[in-house]
């Protein structure tokens, strides 16, 4: 039996230095390594959330990297999820379910996370004010029982652990690694340049307690020959007093799933030759992107993101992706020529699909009498499907099995029902007797099931009246199995540039 382990922190000198795909890396070696790990992240800020199985919402993060462990994904994982609305204020996710919006500054400067009112803020709330919670309490204990049934616990930290304006207030990193009597591993972005001031800087900055926590030091995301880090290896450890236990390469051939779309930005817009082309239209609150990692991976067609609208109109397949504020995204296509794009391609004979916010947005109205999202009262929709929204304040999450073997999960407000007269066409048969969805033809069709695209029966039907397009070499692509595959090329790529053995004595030493 494997010697018990002490939890690990890999904390950051800033945001996108790479903790998360780290972190997984990890819960795959120590899985790997005959230990039985878990994710940890006390406090999460993302649109892109995944429901767990008792129908819980979460970070995406911290399912992947449940995933990467081989465990179910549980809200003890990411106690406390931000989920932007704005520039200044987040809907409050504890425990996986919402418990109202709350603004950032607000938030930030109440001791220990005071929840009084936090949906007296929403316009006409029809909810009362919440108890005062302490949502310091409210974490650690999500942390004591996890780490009473997995070990070791690999923690996340979040942003910059040098944040000292709000060291009286953080959740995530330094107080939640006194309280789990973590090992810190500190995680510095070397391609963004200034490694040496952020490393020491992140270090010097702690307090001497706060700094007896850091054991290691994780270079990230190198480009060009290491040898040519090797005096700066040893100059870093030597003016920062802790071991760099490893210099890991950037790497562009293993793909893990993003939490945050900061890098949707930066993939294809154009369409390609001889593929099904398909067009993710480009939403301003844009959430559960991962909906489309399987689509981009799929040899038989090409996947693009964009609002340009001669491109929509020569796309085979549209779809119109989840979204955070449905009314408003909803009011922004209508204003920028997009809605009209994907009407005139879907009368030239494209496919519309709608997840989500999309479906929502494809019937013939969204309704929203207690101002859940906004100030907007009601909404003309796209038309194309004969179903009407109307917002309310509960929050649908759970994870669904349909049409004999498929999977996916809900995570969505809002009832969308077929309008008077419209008949019946439900797009999926739900196995606990539910349906789903909408279908006007095999070309046009709206659901509220996230993950859909992950199957590939689903998506041999959607690619289905493109057949003439496809090769007859093309196959069905398994993205169950690739992702495996891919935690295991992450956790081979870390365990090279690792000092594998001096992690674990970190992990193992009392002192």
């Amino acid at each position: 039996m494997n010697r018990p382990l002490h939890p690990v922190m890999f904390a950051g000198t800033g945001s996108d230095v790479g903790k998360s795909i780290i972190a997984a890396a990890f819960c795959r070696i120590l899985l790997q390594d005959g230990y039985h790990p878990a994710p940890f992240k006390a406090q999460n800020m993302a649109l892109n959330s995944f429901a767990t199985p008792d129908g819980l919402e979460i970070g995406r993060a911290q399912a992947v990297q449940a995933e990467a462990a081989g465990i179910p994904c549980h809200t003890d994982m990411n106690p406390l999820l931000l989920k932007p609305q704005s520039d200044h204020t987040s809907q409050v996710v504890l425990h996986g379910r919402p418990i109202g919006n709350r603004d950032a500054y607000d938030f930030w400067r109440t001791p220990q996370g005071n929840a009084d009112g936090l949906l007296s803020q929403l316009p006409n709330s029809p909810t009362p004010q919440l108890p005062q919670i302490d949502f310091r309490r409210e974490v650690c204990e999500a942390y004591d029982r996890l780490a009473a049934r997995y070990q070791p616990i690999v923690m996340e930290g979040a942003g910059s652990i040098s944040e000292i304006n709000l060291r009286h207030h953080d959740l995530v990193n330094m107080p939640m690694a006194r309280h789990a009597r973590a090992r810190v591993i500190l995680v510095g972005d070397i391609d963004r340049g200034g490694v040496f001031a952020s490393v020491y800087g992140s270090i010097a900055l702690q307090t001497p307690e706060d700094r007896r926590l850091i054991r290691g030091i994780i270079i990230n995301k190198f480009r060009g020959d290491m040898r040519l880090f090797d005096e700066g290896r040893r100059m870093l450890e030597e003016i920062c007093g802790v071991p760099v236990l490893g210099v890991i390469p950037y790497f562009n051939h293993i793909h893990i799933e993003e939490e945050d779309s900061v890098s949707l930005a930066m993939k294809s817009k154009q369409l390609a030759q001889g593929k099904v082309n398909v067009a993710v239209i480009m939403l301003k609150h844009l959430s559960n992107f991962t909906d489309f990692d399987a689509l981009e991976r799929d040899a038989r067609l090409h996947l693009f993101y964009t609002n340009n609208v001669d491109d929509i109109r020569q796309a085979d397949i549209i779809i119109l992706p989840g979204t955070k504020s449905t009314l408003d995204d909803l009011y922004e296509i209508r204003r920028n020529g997009v809605a009209q794009a994907i009407l005139r391609a879907r009368r030239e004979g494209a496919t519309v699909l709608g997840i989500c916010g999309g479906y929502q947005m494809m019937g013939q109205e969204v309704c929203d009498p207690e101002h859940v999202e906004g100030d907007i009262d009601r909404l003309p929709g796209l038309g194309l499907l004969p179903v009407s929204t109307v917002m309310a304040g509960g929050k649908v999450t759970r994870q669904v099995s349909f049409n004999a073997g498929m999977h996916g999960y809900e995570i969505h407000q809002g009832e969308t029902m077929p309008v008077e007269g419209a008949a019946p066409s439900p797009l999926n048969h739900l196995a606990d007797g539910r349906t789903d969805g909408y279908l006007a033809d095999e070309k046009c069709m709206g659901t509220y099931i996230h993950g859909i695209l992950d199957n590939p029966a689903f998506v041999n039907r959607l690619l289905k009246p493109y057949e003439a397009k496809l090769s007859a070499a093309d196959t069905p692509f398994d993205y169950a199995a690739y992702k495996q595959q891919q935690y295991d090329l992450l956790a081979d790529h870390v365990r090279r540039y690792v000092d594998m053995d001096r992690f674990y004595q970190i992990l193992r030493d009392d002192e």
